[in-house]
């Protein structure tokens, strides 16, 4: 009985360390059992869960290469998207001082106002709006596509790729025989086969 018990006690230690499909045998006097013990599937499902946090799923998929990518994306997008806010709600406020709707605005929004004439404020500031907000679709954009990119490499975690894909172009000469209404001729061409 003690010996059964230290058998299932080392059993239970080994598992996690076993890799899918590998065999694990236990002895007990004559008879051999063979045990197979499979890891849980890649599954997709976890890995678009995860990419709700930035970058997650590309790590669970074991894309570590495509992390800091990631957050070079957000990192760039987000920076366009301040930088073009504080340019609009610059010449935002440089239009209403010009105009009289507002009186408490910064020193630079007030030399801003001395610069430009009304309808070039206008002009800089609906410029500014638009790439501000340009800037966040495209930052929305860049993580709907993370998601998707962690799921596609999910789906594919287990594809075989095999190295015998290749693709031989040769060039292709066919001699044709005599005709008389065509005369001689032949057949110049390229041959291509694809094999996978």
């Amino acid at each position: 009985m003690k010996r059964l018990g230290l058998i299932l006690i080392l059993f239970t230690l080994t598992i996690p360390g076993l890799k899918a499909q590998d065999t694990l045998i236990l002895r007990q006097d004559a008879p051999i059992e063979t045990v197979t013990v499979k890891n849980r599937q890649h599954s997709p499902k976890t890995a678009t869960l995860l990419a709700l946090i930035p970058s997650a799923g590309q790590a669970y998929n074991r894309k570590y290469w495509k992390m800091p990518i990631v957050y070079a994306g957000f990192g760039v997008t987000t920076y366009f998207a301040i930088t073009n806010g504080n340019d609009y709600h610059l010449y935002r406020d440089a239009y209403d001082y010009k105009m009289g709707i507002k009186t408490n605005v910064s020193e630079q929004a007030i030399e801003e106002s001395a610069k430009y004439t009304e309808d070039n404020l206008i002009t800089l500031r609906d410029y500014y709006r638009s790439n501000m907000e340009l800037s966040w679709i495209l930052t929305a954009a860049w993580y709907i596509i993370q998601i998707i990119d962690a799921n596609v490499d999910a789906h594919f975690f287990y594809y075989d790729i095999n190295d015998d894909l290749t693709l031989h172009v040769e060039p292709q000469f066919n001699k044709v025989e005599f005709d008389p209404a065509l005369g001689y001729g032949n057949n110049i061409g390229l041959s291509l086969k694809l094999n996978f």
